[in-house]
């Protein structure tokens, strides 16, 4: 054992009742960790001052992951809208939804770096898989990873050779991108051959803090596949998997497991102390107490330092 769990903690179911658990961020002005039910087409949240979980929006255009900006403001990703948006207090406004005159598949998953430009994945569930958005075309003809930059609006594709992008993550340093991919499940069924994988985290080192290069396969997950991911402080990859949250150290070795009753769809850190983990896993949320903080917290805390 790592060391990466705090000694005695357990892990402790918060609530239940989605029906499907996704992208969960911790939101600390409000001391909340906010989520997706995505067949629901909601927003759940649970307040670590209450101990409720209970209803933040309905009607949400099928959300799936999310993320803080710099400002604090949360940024997430719309199957339905097929955009990516920011959430201020309720008041939700569309930052992109093309590239180069076509419609985005369905926004996945989303980072922010420490410069402000925003970072999301697009597969095409939200509009080949029912339940999970509106059905609609791939306009662009493929599944990428793009880049927004918010300081001029423009839209780049950052990772092009992953068959079905989903989680992402930045290591500490944001020298690395780690983008997981799903392909394992495609949801019209069919794999291109020429993509290696299915169910592993890829990694890219990232140039000029824009282009993303020598890309190669850091883990593959199993059993299961890796949906959503976290980076930690320290540099280790805390991801899903269908039986338990899987830890792999900056080399690639898994020093940590934490078994979970659920499928596991994503997962973060939170709380006042940036040490609880937050996981999301079919029906429920769950929450264990760790040893380490969110790197990309620790960034935004220098940051505004």
């Amino acid at each position: 054992m790592a060391g990466l769990i705090e000694p005695g903690a357990t892990l402790e179911k918060l609530g239940t009742g989605a029906v499907w658990a996704e992208g969960p961020v911790w939101v600390p002005d409000t001391r909340t960790c906010r989520f997706s039910d995505i067949p629901g087409d909601r927003i759940l949240q649970f307040s670590e001052e209450t101990g409720e979980l209970t209803t933040y929006r309905e009607g949400v255009g099928f959300t799936n992951g999310r993320t803080l900006d710099l400002d604090g403001s949360v940024v997430q990703c719309s199957h339905g809208f097929r955009r990516i948006e920011r959430d201020r207090d309720g008041v939700v406004e569309e930052l992109a939804a093309r590239w180069s005159g076509a419609r985005f598949n369905s926004p996945n998953d989303v980072v922010v770096k420490s410069d402000g430009t925003i970072w999301f994945s697009d597969p095409s569930y939200g509009i080949q898989k029912a339940g999970e958005g509106y059905p609609g075309e791939l306009e662009y003809d493929d599944h990428y990873v793009f880049r927004f930059d918010p300081r001029d609006g423009s839209v780049r594709p950052v990772v092009i050779d992953v068959e079905m992008p989903n989680g992402l993550a930045f290591s500490p340093d944001e020298s690395l991108l780690y983008v997981a991919d799903s392909g394992i499940v495609a949801p019209d069924g069919v794999r291109d051959p020429g993509r290696p994988g299915g169910h592993s985290i890829h990694c890219y080192d990232v140039f000029d803090g824009r282009k993303c290069k020598n890309g190669r396969e850091f883990v593959e997950v199993d059993p299961g596949l890796p949906d959503g991911f976290r980076v930690d402080e320290t540099g280790n990859v805390w991801t899903s998997s269908a039986d338990s949250v899987q830890v792999f150290d900056p080399q690639g070795q898994r020093v940590e497991r934490v078994p979970v009753p659920e499928t596991i769809a994503n997962l973060c850190f939170g709380g006042d102390d940036g040490r609880t983990l937050y996981i999301t896993a079919t029906t429920s949320l769950y929450r264990i107490r760790t040893t380490v903080r969110d790197a990309a917290a620790v960034l935004r805390a220098r940051g505004s330092s």
